[in-house]
């Protein structure tokens, strides 16, 4: 499914809270610039940098497939030199086989071996044993770094274009609402369109800061807005799909809206921001702490609460079997519940 297809679908109305439960990585020292400027204007640090990103393309562009489906394509990252391969779950879908193409010209099939919609990432074995496994580095990067983007984007294989991380701790909006909620992303303006997604995003020492998951196309009214997955959150759920075959999440039971002021006025909310839930599971950790229908969530395992995305994002850094506390607003007064996190069912 192309991305285009993929952020559209992320705008259906059903959410169901439920994320990894990892806490992000520590952000990476910056690196201090050089004040002096040459005759252009620019450092002669910028420019050195510039000058290596030739020598980094060609380090990562064995390490960059492009994945073919029956109908799409899409990227992937060699994590293993015995043929193993990471990309997005939607690249993939439903996929079973499929065809792996390098930059040596090779292609051979391949073969996928687990996936998980909730982080959107999959892997898969090609069947080939000489591969050159990319390099992660799973501290975040430090915002202005450059940012290379590799990838085959509408066909077009071995592409690189290249940016700077514009921000981190991002999320797609109303990602939540769809079930698949994307956030803690990375943010680039390194160009990512369709076929990129599962591709690397690179940093200038040639190691992968990222893997290519989203961009808010044109007709939103963005220009060169990318997201990508960390490091840090691809190498934690490869690393479960390997070893057992899925990813263990953490798990609320709720399906929530971001408290709008036109919802509040509509449902009679006298809360100003937060969660609003419009449903609970039966039987899930939820409901059983006595959470309900209406009830707006403006405080999370002791961090505020302004969006659905808010709680999905704090259930991250939770395991399965913690308890965490929720503030919430019912009838005018402000209540502490205690939850106890479950585990998300299989999706």
């Amino acid at each position: 499914m192309c991305l285009v297809r993929f952020l559209a679908a992320l705008t259906a109305l059903a959410c169901l809270a439920g994320c990894t439960a990892t806490a992000s990585p520590p952000v990476s020292p910056p690196v201090s610039p050089s004040p002096a400027t040459g005759p252009t204007g620019s450092t002669p640090a910028a420019d050195g940098l510039v000058s290596r990103i030739p020598g980094i393309v060609r380090k990562m562009e064995p390490s960059v497939v492009t994945i073919f489906t029956d109908n799409s394509l899409g990227s992937g990252v060699v994590y293993r030199a015995d043929g193993i391969i990471l990309t997005n779950e939607h690249v993939v879908e439903r996929q079973r086989r499929v065809q792996v193409a390098f930059a040596d010209g090779k292609r051979v099939a391949g073969r996928v071996l687990a996936r998980d919609a909730r982080t959107d990432l999959a892997v898969l074995k090609a069947e080939r044993d000489d591969l050159h496994p990319a390099t992660f580095q799973q501290k975040l990067p430090v915002q202005g770094e450059l940012a290379l983007a590799l990838g085959s984007p509408l066909g077009f294989e071995n592409t690189v274009t290249a940016g700077i991380i514009s921000g981190l701790d991002r999320e797609v909006p109303d990602s939540a609402q769809a079930g698949h909620a994307l956030v803690d992303l990375i943010q680039t303006d390194a160009a990512i369109s369709p076929g990129v997604s599962g591709g690397a995003l690179v940093n200038g020492r040639g190691e992968v800061v990222g893997i290519n998951e989203a961009y808010i196309p044109p007709q939103e009214g963005a220009v060169s807005i990318g997201f990508a997955i960390p490091a840090g959150t691809v190498v934690w759920a490869v690393e479960q799909l390997l070893d057992k075959g899925k990813v263990t999440h953490s798990f609320l039971g709720v399906d929530l809206r971001t408290l709008t002021p036109e919802i509040a006025r509509s449902l009679d909310v006298e809360a100003e921001a937060g969660a609003i839930i419009i449903s609970t599971a039966r039987g899930g950790p939820a409901a059983d702490a006595g959470l309900r229908q209406g009830d707006v969530i403006t405080a999370f395992a002791g961090q505020p609460v302004r969006s659905s995305e808010d709680v999905v994002d704090r259930l991250r850094d939770l395991r399965p079997g913690t308890k965490a506390t929720v503030a919430i607003q019912r009838d005018g007064s402000v209540q502490q519940v205690s939850v106890t996190i479950g585990e998300a069912p299989a999706s």
